[in-house]
């Protein structure tokens, strides 16, 4: 009988410990499955070249029985970088909660790089994903488009224009210039907002970027977006910019866009401006902070805007409705700064100052042949001469390579290291004058074939002063 109370006892103990368990967990079950919460399904597709991508399709959780027809999809299409699908995960979400169907998915690491941009793969890989939610039995296979953001919105016009799939298109900062015009404007308003100016802001919209064009180095340079526009004759398009951009060109963009879609005929194209929005449509004070949100690399990616949520989700029901609104601009808030065109490429913007580099160099290593005179003022000045041009050139070439943040620190409005480089450009200046004088005092004791020796760093130092008069050193 004892033991038959004692068993009892542990049985009743038992069922308390689990009802308890069960009321705690409850909460924490209802807040994963609340309503409205979207659902999540992993998938894999083949993209361009046959190259498999991983993303996730969104759906909203519905009660059970409750969906009866299929709804729009959206495939969402990131911006430069590596792109991993979390980084767009609330516009995913303000999507699927909408009843929209959203394939993000993450970008391709083969056939894309620093250095190498294949806007036509990254379409084939856009295209793709819309074949995807085309095939889905949920999605409405006449209802499915694109949201690009800024790479996204050269890649995503590309796509729609190649196929008859994509049923709309949605771009956020989408640029109306080409890759290399569009990141000099960019990296001209993050220096203006170092307090940076002078010749060194002139020299990387122009030299600089002249010569980023002309070695290949910057991906996808030349791009031109606009006959890209020009082919999307029917297709409905909603273009958004932020009204803080500070990425690309927002006025500038949304005219080129506007006038590139009106000569394409389309009469169902909604242009318009996020209020308090940063480039990625994300909350801001000023284009360059982001207020909010969930960390992204250790950085907030700024709350989603309520107005834009809205904006984007209503104008896809009315392309779903059969309503697609008609064309229509909102007035563009003010663009700190006009953008400037990139000088066209051309081979001597990289020969001028490999041969500056050569002609200094030829001297110091003449002397450590003992084939010529040595002549240290001579040696000096081919000695500054070279690290002034090399310094000259990798200044701005750092800044496109790593961001504004390579051009810190800021004294006087120049970088630090620009700053160095114009000092050693006027010492370069000092030591042609002490090297000139220098030869005209010990020529007669040389013979032809050693003053011949000397013309290398002479043809150079003649060279180097309108060479550095253009690309900035010897200015302001």
């Amino acid at each position: 009988m004892q033991l038959t109370v004692k068993s009892l006892i542990r049985t009743c103990l038992g069922l308390a410990w689990v009802a308890l368990a069960v009321l705690l967990a409850a909460p924490r079950a209802h807040a994963d499955t609340k309503d409205g919460d979207p659902v999540r399904q992993d998938v894999s597709f083949r993209g361009g070249g046959g190259l498999v991508l991983h993303g996730t399709v969104l759906t909203r959780r519905d009660t059970p029985g409750t969906r009866s027809t299929t709804s729009p999809g959206i495939v969402l299409i990131g911006g430069s970088g590596p792109g991993p699908r979390d980084e767009y995960r609330q516009e995913a979400e303000v999507f699927a909660r909408a009843g929209i169907t959203t394939l993000v998915f993450d970008k391709r690491t083969v056939g894309y790089s620093t250095t190498h941009r294949d806007f036509d793969l990254l379409a084939d890989d856009a295209l793709a994903g819309v074949r995807l939610l085309r095939e889905r039995k949920d999605v409405d296979p006449h209802l499915v488009g694109l949201w690009g953001f800024s790479e996204g919105g050269w890649v995503a016009p590309l796509a729609a224009a190649r196929s008859s799939d994509v049923a709309f298109l949605i771009t956020l900062g989408g640029s109306g210039y080409s890759p290399l015009r569009t990141e000099t404007w960019n990296l001209g308003m993050h220096l203006r907002h170092r307090g940076v100016g002078g010749s060194f802001r002139g020299v990387l919209a122009g030299p600089a970027a002249q010569l980023m064009d002309s070695t290949g180095l910057f991906p996808a340079a030349d791009h031109d977006p606009r006959p890209v526009l020009n082919r999307l004759h029917h297709t409905p398009v909603l273009a958004l910019w932020g009204a803080y951009d500070n990425q690309i060109p927002p006025g500038e963009s949304a005219r080129i866009f506007r006038e590139s879609l009106d000569r394409a005929g389309n009469r169902h194209v909604v242009i318009g401006f996020v209020p308090g929005a940063a480039h990625n449509g994300h909350r801001t004070t000023d284009g360059f902070d982001r207020i909010g949100g969930p960390l992204f690399h250790g950085k907030p990616l700024g709350e989603l805007p309520p107005g834009y949520a809205r904006t984007m989700t209503s104008w896809i029901r009315a392309v779903a409705a059969g309503h697609p609104p008609e064309s229509r601009t909102a007035p563009a808030p003010p663009q700190a700064m006009s953008s400037i065109p990139v000088p066209g490429r051309t081979w001597w913007a990289w020969f001028l100052p490999a041969l500056l580099c050569v002609g200094f160099a030829a001297h110091p290593l003449g002397a450590v042949l003992r084939r010529g005179p040595a002549v240290r003022p001579v040696r000096w000045l081919s000695g500054l001469g070279l690290l002034t041009v090399v310094g000259a050139t990798l200044c701005p070439l750092a800044v496109y390579v790593a961001g504004d943040g390579a051009a810190a620190p800021v004294l006087w409005g120049r970088p630090l290291a620009w700053l160095a480089v114009q000092t050693l450009a006027i010492a370069v200046l000092v030591s042609a004058g002490v090297a000139v004088a220098t030869v005209l005092r010990r020529h007669r004791t040389w013979g032809r074939a050693a003053l011949l020796r000397l013309a290398p760093a002479a043809l150079a130092t003649i060279g180097f002063v309108p060479w550095a008069v253009w690309w900035g050193v010897l200015r302001p």
